[in-house]
């Protein structure tokens, strides 16, 4: 009989479905923990002295604060699973970490009766009490995992994140969020600063990775949504600990992603984004169609899929599982978070592929959705393949000069700022450069870096004088005395070249 009930649970465990949580989307192998950290960016002040809302004297803390939701792989699913609400009740400490308990719960309520406003009481109460799959300072799985920092939508707080979190979670990842909060207050302004703040809160929180046990920060991911979709590839240009993107309907601000140096970013990205709008339509809402970073950021390896039931804010779960009837046009609910349900697996292949290394995943962000089993005429698919030509930065043109050797270094700066203008060399980044070289006994290659930089820079005296120097290092007398030569009449007081050239001759 034993035996007989064995092979019964054996063949009926592939009918056995795994656990399911929003749109769907099934809980993977490992138990999911949930942690709620309220800290400070030291380095950045966030209040004034005078409150910029109501101009009165602030006397509290001003350093930047920077709550923090992260979910985690678990040892166990013991304990009590938080409901949604508790996510929820993370919003109202966002900036104040000292909120009484009765003013969190007067938050809540009120949080309540808006969605009780737009979906019924029946369904609001069940959705604020549905129990999540995390547990609350769960101990972690032994191991690190792939970190994800999530950036909100402007003005979002970070539980908009939770039912990803928790998947991704399941999965294997440590994910990191906190709200998008501005730089002086509460909301964040749409600008360059705006952008560079959760740039920096994104780099923070990559930061924090580090203080992790369990956090693999080797291999860590930036996504995020909206604004934060744009954000985090500031973050991105500015950070090179990040190692892919992925964006929800982000970058739509052509005024501010004309100004990422696309050069630095060299880094595989997932895009995806609402249905197709026509550019009459783009340009009614005064979103400029000239120009788009997807064909800029032409050293990104990308991947675009298109989710056609789905409207920007369908991307934020915190806003689509509130959402009214009267929300839903052409698609139903049921469309639209099924199209949720293929975004969040989109996002889980990619990060299994450039941050576990995972071939299967790899293989899954190649194909099509249709190919990978989503509905017909549900999604569009473009991927586009990274130039592997030289990228126009410092790294990249040294990384050339490597490959070819560095007496190529005129050629290969030419070629480098033709295709990218923005791309270059000042004086003192060439004269350090060089000496650079000389102190690591590669003297050729400093006399090369010297060589450019009075091919570029021609009445610099000093460079005159540097390659003097790298000349003399390498025995070179003739060279050395031309070179010093020419520092001098271009600046008769060079003490030094005047002395050396007594000397060497």
């Amino acid at each position: 009989m034993r035996y007989l009930l064995l092979m019964l649970l054996a063949a009926l465990a592939p009918l056995v479905q795994a656990e399911t949580g929003f749109a769907n989307l099934e809980r993977g192998p490992h138990s999911v923990g949930f942690r709620l950290v309220q800290q400070y960016d030291y380095s950045r002040s966030y209040r004034e002295k005078n409150d910029v809302v109501n101009g009165q004297p602030f006397t509290g803390e001003r350093a930047r604060p920077v709550q923090t939701l992260i979910w985690y792989p678990a040892a166990s699913n013991a304990g009590t699973r938080i409901p949604y609400s508790d996510y929820i009740r993370t919003e109202a400490t966002d900036i104040d970490y000292g909120r009484a308990k009765s003013e969190v719960d007067a938050f809540v309520a009120n949080q309540l009766k808006s969605a009780v406003a737009a979906i019924g009481e029946t369904q609001a109460k069940a959705k604020f009490a549905q129990r999540m799959w995390a547990v609350r300072d769960a101990a972690p799985l032994a191991g690190k995992y792939p970190v994800v920092v999530y950036a909100p939508g402007g003005g979002s707080p970070a539980h908009e994140a939770a039912d990803v979190g928790e998947y991704l979670a399941s999965h294997g990842y440590v994910v990191i969020v906190s709200r998008n909060l501005g730089t002086r207050s509460y909301l964040m302004t749409v600008d360059r600063e705006g952008a560079e703040t959760q740039a920096r809160d994104i780099s923070f929180l990559v930061s924090y990775a580090h203080t992790l046990p369990f956090a693999d920060t080797a291999h860590i991911a930036a996504a995020g949504w909206s604004w934060g979709g744009m954000t985090n590839l500031f973050a991105a240009a500015a950070d090179n600990r990040i190692s892919a993107v992925i964006s929800l309907d982000g970058t739509r601000e052509p005024d501010l992603t004309k100004m990422l140096p696309v050069s630095r970013l060299t880094i595989p990205w997932l895009y995806i984004s609402r249905k197709l709008a026509t550019i009459s339509e783009l340009n009614k809402r005064g979103i400029e169609s000239s120009f788009s970073l997807l064909n800029a950021a032409r050293h990104m390896q990308l991947y675009q899929v298109v989710m056609q039931p789905m409207v920007h804010v369908d991307f934020s779960p915190e806003a689509l599982r509130f959402q009214p009837p009267s929300h839903f046009d052409e698609y139903t609910r049921e469309e639209v978070e099924q199209a949720y349900y293929w975004t969040a697996r989109y996002m889980l292949a990619f990060v299994d592929a450039y941050l576990k290394n995972d071939a299967a995943g790899l293989a899954f962000v190649q194909r099509s959705p249709t190919q990978n089993g989503a509905p017909r005429h549900m999604t569009l698919y473009e991927p586009r393949a990274a130039d592997v030509g030289p990228v126009a930065t410092r790294a990249g043109f040294a990384t050339e000069l490597a490959k070819r050797g560095f007496d190529h270094a005129v050629d290969v700066y030419t070629a480098l700022h033709g295709r990218d203008s923005t791309f270059v060399l000042s004086e003192s980044d060439l004269n350090a450069w060089g000496y650079e070289l000389l102190r690591s006994d590669k003297q050729a290659a400093g006399v090369e870096i010297f060589k450019l930089g009075v091919s570029l820079y021609p009445n610099a005296s000093n460079l005159h004088d540097s390659l003097a120097e790298g000349y003399e290092a390498l025995d070179n007398k003739p060279a050395a005395i031309a070179s010093y030569q020419k520092s001098l009449d271009l600046d008769p007081k060079n003490g030094h070249a005047a002395d050396r050239l007594k000397a060497l001759r």
